[in-house]
């Protein structure tokens, strides 16, 4: 499945403007359904562990037309705003540190996790979003934990049984950095696997969120938008209302913020129109996708 099934043109670009962490906190779904509201935002995803998840569901059925994934979740990662397991430690004991919480890094995680285990905690999270009453669009993956063997094999069932798409790329032989060599076969496996069966890949996932001084905003982000290739990329965003709970938080509060006002307004819409990107969302896929596999 690839743009042209969806009415775009081989040669477009094309971004899926996403808002990751709906749900994290209440500054991160005051400006993430702000900013889906008000676009060029397109979609987002809840962490359905966190604290402020109930706000988000309640926001999302607020709006049934709102396109909401479930950011699939295996980590805690801030100093000291944490949330442990749905499922609860017991039932997961692998999947939390010391403390009864998400291990913070991707390595902590990806060491110690039983993938029977991360299994279930996921598909409480997903069970949990539906019965919220949220549409859900799409899954994708808080930190990409849930991409690297071998709980990618966990998150490719999860789209199978599901029925739904999430941020998957074809990967060519020797296209990964170095560090990931010894993945690259079994992660190709998993892609390809799905590829076949009818999964939509994009061109990439730009995951370049975040990482920029105060001030140094637009000028990142108009970076990314100009790197985008031909065809459908994922484009991650981290949108949130700036103010004192965001600040606690985060050491990026300012990078967050900023998306949420250049993703959520003029500014960024007049800047993917300038360039020509168009914008998509995941209902789309999802309902070409299961109309396919009907």
């Amino acid at each position: 499945m690839g743009g042209e099934s969806l009415g775009f043109a081989s040669d477009e670009r094309v971004a899926i403007v996403h808002a990751d962490d709906l749900g994290m906190c209440s500054a991160a779904n005051a400006g993430g359904f702000a900013a889906l509201a008000q676009g060029p935002m397109t979609c987002g995803s809840v962490m359905v562990p966190c604290p402020a998840f109930e706000e988000a569901a309640e926001l999302a059925r607020a709006d049934p037309m709102l396109d909401i994934g479930v950011h699939l979740t295996l980590n805690a990662e801030w100093e000291t705003y944490r949330w442990g397991p749905l499922a609860g430690a017991g039932e997961v004991p692998s999947l939390v540190d010391s403390e009864g919480f998400l291990h913070r890094s991707v390595g902590e995680t990806l060491a110690a996790a039983r993938p029977e285990e991360v299994e279930v905690e996921l598909r409480a999270q997903i069970d949990t979003a539906i019965e919220a009453g949220i549409d859900v669009t799409h899954l994708d993956v808080h930190m990409g934990t849930a991409f690297f063997p071998p709980l990618c094999e966990v998150y490719a069932r999860l789209l199978r049984d599901y029925r739904l798409p999430g941020p998957l790329f074809s990967i060519v032989q020797g296209s990964l950095p170095a560090a990931f060599a010894d993945v690259e076969a079994r992660l190709r496996s998993v892609a390809d696997g799905l590829e076949a069966d009818g999964f939509p890949l994009f061109v990439a996932i730009d995951s370049n969120s975040l990482h920029f001084e105060p001030g140094g905003g637009e000028a990142h982000n108009e970076a990314r938008l100009d790197a985008l290739a031909p065809g459908i990329t994922y484009l991650i965003t981290h949108p949130a209302e700036a103010g004192e709970e965001l600040s606690r938080i985060a050491p990026d509060a300012h990078c967050r913020a900023f998306e949420r006002d250049y993703y959520g307004g003029a500014a960024g819409r007049a800047a993917l129109e300038s360039r020509g990107i168009r914008v998509l969302g995941m209902r789309a896929m999802r309902d070409q996708l299961r109309a396919q596999l009907a």
